[in-house]
């Protein structure tokens, strides 16, 4: 009955937070009235848009990942599956709405299922349950100290925001309130842990082996970074717990090396299971030249160490506590938890492109330590546990911060209604991979609406975007011959070209006084244009 109360203080909690996070893409869905038709999204909507053009391209029968953010030639990869399969789902009319409530069912579940996922790994190496839902509630809802930052004017300080606003891989609140691929792959992170540190049992010795195992699998279909992350920390374990085991060995404190061999069983099925997927992505990074130009220019970078310290430094001192008594009551899992401390700055700045994204799950085990270490530790009777309230508010300000951002509708949470409605125009007209010339905001939201290309719209998918986007913005400036903007045309053969406000914003070309362009569709100040002739304007 215990732990029937445990799993359902657990469900209530899921439920409470996902719904909290929901609010304000529900305030956005009824604030858009009828100017703006909202995208999906309250951060990161450059990438969101980029999630859901992903599911559109399934939705029209896509199984591999090509990206509509540029001509470059593409072979298809086996990423991005989560999406490509919910586009599956949807079918028209009304498919953007269709995908953006499907991508936050998407959303929902993720989150319980992180945060069902959280709360196993933390009883296995935690068991008061009290101490349990206070490690619980760091992990899903905390921070780093980025607030103070931002509150004594530091939110570019060392040349970044604190990690708090930006990083989902640091923490673990973004992952939930709008990362869903992010969120399933650390939950199946920590399950897959979960049966990795589980007690001995000679009888379920190969069935958890391989449940772990299928469940790294289903993450590197996911996001293989972040199984790339666990099977260095089972490196780490399996390298600490063998030198104590040699030591003790050696000491004659120990009989043999049963536990450890368990442990390097456990570690090589799991890591079997998640090997062909890590190396398809390794191999075809190398070898596809898309993924060889995508790589190249797609470069996410940690940020001065400093921004870790303010990340973690409320937790350092108490998780140094926690470290002394679980080695005192656990050594195995202690070592665990320890390695994956120990190896967190070599993964952080990693001579990787990804590099920040290496750390993920650490603020897991920060946290964890950290409820170890301050359990029955008071000063001047006031129970060290009150000082965890300083890695809450960053969340509340994401929160509220999300919820004022859409109460005033503007690009880019919202698209204009007259833009979409050429989108739309291009939906029901264009075949599907056309190209349409456009300047980057527009052309980041096109692929949402429509299942058709740009050459500029999403940072690292876009290939050559620096140089592409200069080309369009001398397209769109008086500054080139009528015979170098044809020859643009060719080049990337555009056939549709969009002119709007952000269009105009890069200078003062007039489509309109072109002879060999014809306008199939206006809408306010968008008017859309064909490179080719024979259709009249609506």
């Amino acid at each position: 009955m215990k732990a029937q109360n445990e799993r359902r203080w657990v469900l209530y909690f899921a439920l409470v937070v996902m719904a909290v996070t929901t609010v304000p893409y529900l305030i956005a869905f009824a604030t858009a009235g009828s100017s703006w038709r909202f995208t999906g999204f309250v951060f990161g909507v450059d990438d969101g848009n980029s999630y859901i053009a992903k599911m559109l391209s399934g939705q029209a029968g896509a199984w591999l990942f090509r990206t509509p953010y540029t001509t470059f030639p593409q072979n298809g990869v086996l990423t991005f599956l989560p999406y490509i399969l919910l586009g599956k789902l949807a079918s028209p009319p009304a498919l953007h709405e269709q995908l953006v409530v499907l991508f936050h069912i998407f959303r929902f579940g993720a989150g319980i299922a992180l945060i069902y996922a959280t709360y196993d790994f933390i009883s296995i190496l935690i068991s008061e349950p009290n101490r349990r839902r206070l490690a619980l509630a760091v992990i899903i809802l905390g921070g780093g100290l980025g607030w103070l930052l931002i509150l004594v004017g530091g939110s570019n300080w060392l040349g970044s925001m604190p990690l708090d606003f930006y990083s989902p891989e640091s923490f673990g609140f973004l992952e939930i309130y709008g990362l869903p691929h992010l969120a399933l792959a650390r939950a199946l992170l920590f399950w897959g842990l979960v049966q990795y540190l589980s007690p001995f049992d000679e009888q379920s010795e190969k069935r958890k082996s391989i449940q772990g195992g299928l469940l790294w699998f289903l993450a590197t279909l996911i996001q293989p970074l972040t199984i790339a992350t666990g099977i260095v920390v089972l490196l780490m374990h399996l390298g600490i717990t063998g030198f104590w085991q040699y030591r003790q060995k050696t000491l004659s404190k120990v009989e043999g090396w049963k536990p450890w061999s368990i442990y390097m069983r456990r570690a090589v099925i799991m890591a079997a299971f998640a090997f062909p997927i890590i190396a398809y992505t390794l191999i075809t990074s190398i070898v596809d030249p898309f993924m060889v130009a995508w790589t190249r220019q797609n470069i996410i970078l940690s940020p001065n160490f400093f921004h870790y310290l303010a990340a973690y430094g409320l937790l350092i001192p108490a998780a140094f506590l926690g470290a002394r008594k679980i080695f005192a009551s656990d050594k195995s899992r202690g070592f665990l938890l320890a390695g994956w401390i120990l190896v967190f700055p070599v993964l952080a700045y990693a001579p990787y492109n990804l590099q920040r994204r290496l750390p993920e799950g650490v603020w897991a085990v920060w946290a964890i330590l950290a409820v170890i270490g301050i359990e029955g530790v008071h000063y001047k009777r006031i129970h060290l546990s009150t000082a965890l309230w300083l890695v809450f508010p960053s969340t509340l300000i994401l929160l509220v911060g999300g919820i004022f951002s859409i109460l005033h509708p503007q690009e880019p949470l919202f698209q204009p209604a007259d833009q979409v409605a050429v989108f739309d125009y291009l939906t029901a007209h264009a075949a599907p991979g056309d190209v349409v010339l456009t300047a980057k905001p527009s052309g980041n939201a096109l692929p949402a609406w429509a299942p058709l290309r740009v050459i500029v719209g999403h940072g690292p998918e876009s290939i050559n975007q620096d140089a592409i986007s200069q080309t369009v913005a001398s397209f769109y400036s008086n500054g080139i011959s009528d015979n170098a903007r044809m020859e643009i045309l060719k080049t990337y053969h555009i056939r549709y070209i969009l002119y709007g406000p952000h269009e105009r914003d890069l200078g003062r070309w007039d489509p309109r006084q072109e002879n060999s362009l014809v306008l199939v569709f206006h809408r306010g100040d968008y008017l859309l244009f064909s490179t080719l002739q024979g259709t009249a304007v609506q």
